[in-house]
């Protein structure tokens, strides 16, 4: 079959690009050794042998000690790895984000490049290698996290079931609540829209899932929410420069002390409350997926631990930044992306003990994430769908 010159460019623009990514990664990503996916197979091995599974604890340089912090549901999601040799768990992981993170890409493309009339697979394509190089992914990636299994739960929702108004609708946003808490925002989102039913349905599944875990581990769910749950020390050092949340910033002004909650309540209040407002505008101007985004990076804010690896929601940012097209927001394009690029732990070494933020130049550098979402809360554009457009993911 013979391929046209113009097609031949494109598969060329896309294979340089994929290659300069993983060059990119492989030179600068930073080496984690999988260290929290081991957490995770160390703790199922623990619990496999009849130890309470929130009692495993790992001692650890910088947090001093590490837990198994997720929720019932998710360790009956990991147990069967305690089963398997940890280079199989290693090398699933592996290939299941770097196809996730294809996936995702795929859906989030989909319908600029239906609207404008270009290949799915182009634009994707060059989505692909540009959300596998910024550090959301790779932290994701090194680390072994189980990000990206959130992430496509959501996107599933939001690009197949929620616009195509099947009965689950919402059920993926459950299902990612009842694995890691931070989605629950998500079912926030589906209330300002006025998305009643599949609000029910999300927070329905994440009840369903939490009970079902509950009487298949009843003492330990007990343990969890009732004790675990609670106990802010399980969750690691607040100042430290990886906690990308807004009580990471002002973690950060005052450490080694604490700062005042009440400082951090009202902010993640008013970012709250502002975020959804536009999340809800967006929705309402028919762009779901800003709406979405913009919830996304609400989360990774007020969340009181926010890992680089919890802020893939960058990547969508870029796709509505760049469909946009306006010099403004190809302008915050550029500084997201270099942003994420850089991202606040693969350059800089900040070193294990609790100190102050001392200079300007440091508050922007540990701050990052923080800054940068902050400013995509206030600046992400709702774009105007062009007519019978459908939402996203919808076809």
């Amino acid at each position: 079959m013979k391929i046209n010159p113009s097609t031949a460019r494109r598969i060329a623009v896309v294979i340089a690009l994929t290659a300069a990514a993983v060059a990119f990664i492989w030179v600068y990503a930073a080496r984690r050794d999988f260290f929290d996916l081991r957490i995770y197979v160390s703790a199922m091995h623990w619990w496999a042998d009849g130890h309470p599974l929130y009692d495993y604890a790992q001692p650890d340089r910088v947090q001093g000690e590490l837990y198994f912090t997720y929720p019932p549901f998710a360790a009956l999601l990991l147990r069967p790895f305690a089963l398997v040799p940890v280079g199989f768990t290693i090398g699933f992981f592996c290939v299941f984000t770097v196809a996730a993170v294809a996936v995702a890409a795929w859906w989030l493309t989909a319908p600029v490049a239906d609207r404008r009339g270009l290949p799915r697979w182009l634009l994707a394509g060059l989505l692909f290698p540009v959300a596998l190089a910024v550090e959301p992914s790779r932290e994701t990636f090194f680390f072994g996290q189980i990000n990206m299994v959130l992430v496509l739960l959501i996107l599933a929702d939001f690009c197949h079931a929620v616009p195509r108004k099947w009965f689950w609708a919402g059920a993926g946003v459950g299902l990612a609540t009842a694995i890691k808490l931070f989605p629950g925002i998500f079912i926030l989102y589906f209330l300002v829209t006025r998305r009643w039913r599949e609000a029910a349905v999300s927070a329905g599944t994440a009840v369903v899932a939490t009970l079902l875990a509950a009487a298949v581990a009843p003492h330990d769910s007990w343990q969890f929410w009732t004790s675990s749950l609670f106990s802010t020390e399980r969750v690691g050092r607040t100042d430290y420069t990886g906690n990308q949340s807004l009580q990471g910033l002002l973690a950060r002004l005052v450490a080694p002390d604490e700062p005042a909650k009440i400082w951090w309540l009202l902010l993640a209040l008013a970012v709250t409350g502002f975020g959804m407002w536009r999340a809800a505008r967006a929705f309402r101007a028919g762009d779901d997926l800003s709406g979405l985004t913009l919830t996304g990076l609400v989360g990774a804010l007020v969340s009181p631990i926010t890992w680089p690896h919890h802020v893939f929601w960058f990547v969508p940012a870029l796709v509505v930044l760049v469909d946009s097209g306006r010099r403004r927001d190809l302008a915050l394009a550029g500084g997201t992306l270099a942003v994420a690029l850089y991202g606040v732990n693969t350059f800089i070494d900040w070193g294990i003990d609790p100190v102050p933020t001392r200079s300007v130049g440091d508050f922007l550098l540990r701050n990052l994430y923080v800054l940068a979402a902050l400013a995509l809360v206030a600046l992400l554009p709702a774009r105007s769908p062009a007519p019978d457009t459908p939402r996203i993911g919808q076809t």
